[in-house]
């Protein structure tokens, strides 16, 4: 029985072996063709890139040879006269998304922080899938519940409170003053906050997470307390990640539409208060473009949306530089 398995053995090598010298190329073909195919799936997303750039670009010029770097300066709006400027759309755009950071970063967070390190066992996971299913929420949704639930809250209890309280502040205090009307930039920028929460906490407590617990047992050991813990082995070992998270919401935050259509005014005014309506470049877009009459009109909405495409890429490649920069400096610590 042994000599006829080995026999069906040497048999089996040696018809392997028939076949690799009849095919020679067989393998280094495959592996060819396979890295070509992965190149090309590469270099397809780069080409979609630059074709989208490329198409904006031939969209706006039109408004670019007509309006120059005054559109970037110029909050008129007016499609009667055909005088377009993109100053509104593009400090809401920046308002409404810094607003959003500075609130979701914190609650973010704290959220990431309770479920590794003092969440239940048994609290854990269903909180955690929670939080998870609040990103997966679409965003007209979110719109939609701030329009007619947050709003009227917000206009009859929270900016009465507001204009007393902090629009007589001597710095700030012109920031938020204006008629409660629960519209407007502050509103979108806390409903971007929501929207937002879910992503960067998520990401932030993934990172958390491959914290090896020897190191942190090691300080509770050494008698530090969980902030410290926190502050001296959680943080400065996932530096990258957080970062990346808050940039994931960051990049969220600057293209969402339908839910700061809904709340944000969508007016061409220029205002000092975070309580006065305005308007985002998305909303714009979203709001006028299949509404544009005439090539100027049209191009002045393409170049917003070439302008937001810029903003989202300096962004992304900021942190991208941010990243390879506290990459560099663990390396240097190391």
């Amino acid at each position: 029985m042994a000599d006829g398995t080995e026999v069906l053995t040497e048999g089996s090598q040696g018809m392997t072996r028939q076949i690799a010298e009849v095919h020679p190329n067989v393998h280094f073909v495959a592996d060819l063709l396979f890295e070509n195919l992965t190149r090309f799936f590469a270099l397809l997303v780069l080409m979609l890139l630059a074709g989208i750039m490329v198409s904006l670009l031939i969209g706006s010029l039109p408004a670019i040879k007509k309006f120059g770097l005054g559109f970037l300066s110029s909050p008129r709006w007016n499609p009667v006269t055909e005088e377009f400027g993109g100053l509104v759309p593009i400090l809401g755009t920046i308002s409404t998304s810094a607003i959003a950071l500075l609130i979701a970063v914190p609650v973010s967070f704290g959220i990431a922080l309770f479920l590794t390190e003092m969440c239940p066992v048994w609290l854990r996971r269903p909180l955690g899938t929670a939080i998870e299913l609040l990103a997966g929420i679409p965003s007209i949704i979110y719109g939609m519940w701030g329009l007619f639930v947050f709003a009227p809250l917000f206009r009859d209890y929270a900016e009465p409170w507001v204009n007393s309280h902090i629009g007589v502040l001597p710095l700030i205090g012109f920031l938020f003053r204006g008629p409660p009307m629960g519209i407007g930039v502050l509103t979108a920028g806390l409903i971007l906050s929501i929207m937002v929460i879910p992503f960067i906490a998520s990401v932030m407590r993934d990172v958390f997470e491959v914290v090896p617990p020897l190191l942190k047992e090691s300080a509770f050991g050494l008698g530090a307390t969980t902030w410290e813990v926190v502050r001296n082995i959680v943080l400065p070992y996932t530096k990258i990640g957080v970062v990346g998270g808050i940039m994931l919401g960051l990049g969220r935050a600057l293209g969402e539409t339908m839910a700061v259509t809904f709340v944000i005014g969508n007016a061409h005014d220029l205002h000092a208060s975070l309580l006065m309506p305005g308007n985002s470049i998305a909303s714009t877009l979203a709001n006028e473009f299949t509404e544009a009459v005439g090539d100027l009109y049209t191009s002045s909405l393409i170049e917003l949306g070439l302008l937001l495409f810029f903003i989202t890429f300096v962004v992304l490649a900021l942190a991208k530089l941010l990243l390879i920069r506290l990459s560099r400096l663990e390396g240097a610590q190391s």
